[in-house]
């Protein structure tokens, strides 16, 4: 069986990633994305008070700081800055004064973050925050402020160096011509060498391939990436080739929970648990030489004779499976979750 180059990661540098945590941690409340969140929320009130100053009632009065405000969101609380102005006049339409829940808030919001939505989808996006109360001027300032927002954010530059980058997707509620789809965002994250995690892009993308992938690899790498140490991907063909065609020096791990979900897809219901409890023999393994003893035992057990298309997809991607077993174990909890 191929066997891929070891993970030449420097000791420091896993202390480094033992120290940040669990990058999980960075998709949940309070997280990276709630900081987009709450980036792009701010920026557009602050749009609203341009335009409210501007107007007939902005005469003679002018920005006065901004009081702290605290909403439900889809996914927790969201401590957001309004800005008030002297005269007290200022009514937010995005964030009511007295609004507590938001939802849908979330997936429009970070939905706007992505390379390949357009104008008109970042408009409608909108639409649906502010309601069908508000003036086509204030729809349009605000628009000019997140298209702002967002383009200093797709094209700020990147570490050189990022010792692991997750690429997954999350699925997200987007107005397209008039009806909502659910339409898949990727994401990029990567953890950087002090441990600190940072959502290095977002892109809409219909038709999810190896050319797509390649022009991801390329504009990180326009953005002053050089190199990716460890790459976690899911099983999609031609993934591996469209990373290490842009960063020729990168180590592809298989995202082990992408792998498990496709497993699972063999097997009816009832047998999930039991089948979830005999993989574990496999990637919590001591060792890439004890992975691959326990999947050929795995293979010629009760579960894989049963299910013997479980362990061919393992086999198919064991090169990008095993690179993680070099790592100590604290270091593989990071990757597999």
């Amino acid at each position: 069986m191929s066997r891929r180059k070891e993970p030449a990661i420097p000791n420091e540098l896993l202390d480094q990633l033992l120290a940040g945590g669990d990058a999980g941690a960075a998709l949940a409340q309070g997280g990276l994305l709630d900081a987009l969140k709450k980036a792009l929320t701010e920026r557009a009130l602050n749009a609203e008070m341009d335009h409210h100053l501007a107007g007939d009632d902005g005469a003679g009065n002018s920005r006065h700081g901004y009081g702290r405000k605290t909403v439900m969101t889809d996914t927790g609380k969201l401590a957001i800055d309004v800005p008030r102005d002297r005269q007290a006049s200022f009514d937010p339409q995005l964030i009511a004064k007295y609004q507590r829940r938001f939802p849908g808030f979330d997936e429009k919001i970070v939905s706007m973050y992505a390379r390949g939505m357009s104008t008109r989808e970042i408009t409608g996006h909108l639409h649906d925050l502010y309601g069908i109360d508000v003036s086509p001027d204030l729809i349009s300032t605000v628009t000019d402020a997140v298209l702002d927002e967002v383009a200093t954010w797709q094209q700020r530059p990147l570490d050189p160096v990022y010792p692991l980058v997750f690429f997954d997707a999350i699925r997200v509620k987007i107005r397209d011509e008039g009806m909502v789809r659910n339409k898949a965002i990727h994401i990029a994250l990567g953890v950087r060498a002090d441990g600190g995690k940072e959502v290095l892009g977002l892109w809409l993308e219909q038709n999810e391939g190896a050319k797509f992938w390649l022009r991801v690899m390329n504009e990180l790498r326009n953005r002053g990436t050089e190199d990716i140490l460890l790459a976690v991907v899911d099983g999609l063909k031609g993934f591996p080739d469209a990373i290490t065609a842009v960063f020729p020096d990168a180590i592809v791990q298989t995202c082990i929970v992408h792998l498990l979900r496709n497993s699972m897809d063999f097997v009816s219901w009832k047998d999930r648990k039991g089948l979830a409890t005999a993989l574990k023999e496999v990637y919590r393994a001591p060792s890439a030489e004890m992975a691959e003893q326990a999947l050929t035992a795995f293979e010629a057990g009760p579960w894989g004779i049963r299910y013997p298309a479980i362990g061919q997809s393992w086999r198919r991607a064991w090169a990008e499976v095993i690179p993680f077993f070099a790592f100590p174990d604290e270091v593989r909890r990071i990757i597999y979750t």
